[in-house]
């Protein structure tokens, strides 16, 4: 019996020399000048057998702050919510697991049928007739937005509100530098976007305005006031980055006439995780169905009648002329779009109404708890569930002391905002209990002095 996988021996080495007509290794790098090989051994540990590399690989993962044994009150865009249990039970099904492209429809009706339930949960909560079979994430989503607005447009200039995620707008930087198009980003005024900025930075060069609703820090646009603004502007876009959750509760942006709604899914079944992967979504008008990124799933019938679904609408490089493509996107993310389906179906269109009536409740018990403790609140606007509060001494050495309670603190607005010196972002979602707010704010107290 052939072992193929074993490493090589000695022999193997010697073998395979002699077959390519060589003496040593070293005589393969013989034209590389020897002042700029590697003349030394690689400064490494030495090889642990695997259950030493197991028990140091345990040990480090051990010194990682989890959401099992803290309680966080950090979000800026990746939150803490419930998971139903049913969602890993899906997900780790092999024929999803394992799952590729679904290009062939006849062994693929299961996975394209979960695709299609995600565009249609996705469709509902944002109000848009359309939307697609899941991004990246919210960033990469808004990003191609951003660039679909200015080739529908035919126009350079984008208004981006510095409400949305920092990290959204270094991805639309990004993707804006190969159709040059021109950002200019929205002051904000008390954690709100400035309307008398942004009505005077519109004008008929204007392919979209970019605003986060809920935005970056947690608070409530006025999206008819800033519709109203836009339809002045023939052909300008409505571009919406949306929480979904918040969804539950909040009017829809398609009911503000939203050309295009974007966001990110992992609040819906997805964990923290450092920060990823996540799923993004993208929703929009029929008029623009032929625009959308990616692709998306329809439903349809076969030759006998009975319903089936197949990938439609592949508007992107791979499967049609390049210079007609809308998007090099080439994957999507159906594996987490399948754990937020899976989850929003759990939990139902009246449970989602309820998560979210909690993330308010229970945001609005600790602002008023802060509040009574002497804390200053940055706006009194309506919000969904973060709101910032300054404090007397730097964030992160604030949290740094908060972790040896225990509490995972807050976002340090200052690394984006450095005007909001000394300011915390606080997210308090439905699994965050009263005794663990309670605790939050003494314990924050306490170090605010």
């Amino acid at each position: 019996m052939e072992f193929r996988y074993l490493p090589m021996t000695d022999q193997d080495k010697k073998d395979m020399l002699t077959t390519i007509g060589v003496e040593s290794t070293d005589e393969l790098f013989s034209d590389i000048p020897s002042k700029v090989r590697f003349n030394r051994e690689l400064n490494l540990k030495r090889p642990a057998n695997e259950a030493q590399l197991k028990k140091e690989l345990t040990d480090m993962a051990n010194k990682n702050a989890n959401l099992k044994n803290n309680s966080s009150f950090l979000g800026a865009g990746v939150y803490d919510h419930f998971i139903p249990s049913v969602v890993d039970h899906v997900i780790s099904r092999s024929e999803f697991y394992t799952a590729y492209t679904p290009y062939q429809p006849e062994i693929s009706q299961g996975e394209l049928q979960a695709i299609f339930e995600f565009q249609t949960m996705i469709s509902e909560l944002t109000g848009m007739p359309i939307a697609n079979s899941s991004m990246y994430d919210g960033g990469t989503s808004l990003a191609e937005a951003v660039n679909l607005s200015a080739a529908q447009t035919k126009r350079k200039k984008i208004l981006v509100s510095k409400t949305v995620h920092p990290e959204s707008r270094a991805v639309i930087k990004s993707y804006a530098k190969g159709p040059n198009l021109d950002i200019v980003e929205i002051d904000h005024k008390n954690g709100v976007t400035d309307l008398e900025h942004l009505e005077s930075q519109l004008d008929e060069n204007t392919a979209s305005v970019v605003i986060q609703y809920p935005n970056f820090f947690g608070q409530v646009e006025k999206l008819d006031r800033v519709r109203d603004l836009i339809s002045a502007q023939k052909k300008t876009m409505f571009i919406v980055s949306s929480n979904p959750l918040a969804l539950g509760y909040l009017t829809p942006p398609g009911e503000f006439d939203a050309d295009i709604v974007v966001g990110d899914t992992q609040v819906f079944g997805i964990p923290a995780q450092f920060g990823g992967p996540h799923c993004g979504y993208f929703a929009t008008t029929k008029k623009l169905m032929r625009k959308v990124p990616g692709r998306l799933v329809g439903q349809t019938t076969d030759e006998d009648g009975v319903r089936g679904f197949v990938l439609t609408l592949q508007a992107r490089e791979q499967h049609i002329r390049r210079d007609k493509a809308t998007s090099n996107i080439c994957s999507n993310q159906a594996l987490n779009a399948l754990a937020s389906s899976v989850a929003m179906s759990s939990i139902g269109k009246h449970g989602l109404k309820k998560m979210a009536t909690l993330n308010m409740q229970k945001a609005r018990y600790a602002k008023q708890k802060f509040l009574d403790a002497g804390f200053e609140v940055l706006s009194d606007a309506p919000f969904f569930n973060e709101f910032a509060i300054k404090l007397t001494k730097s964030v992160k050495e604030v949290n740094a002391r908060l972790l040896e309670k225990g509490i995972i603190g807050g976002y340090d607005l200052s690394d984006a905002y450095p005007e909001l010196n000394h300011h915390m972002l606080v997210a308090v979602t439905e699994i965050r209990t009263k005794e663990e707010i309670d605790a939050f704010v003494k314990e924050l107290g306490d170090i605010h002095g």
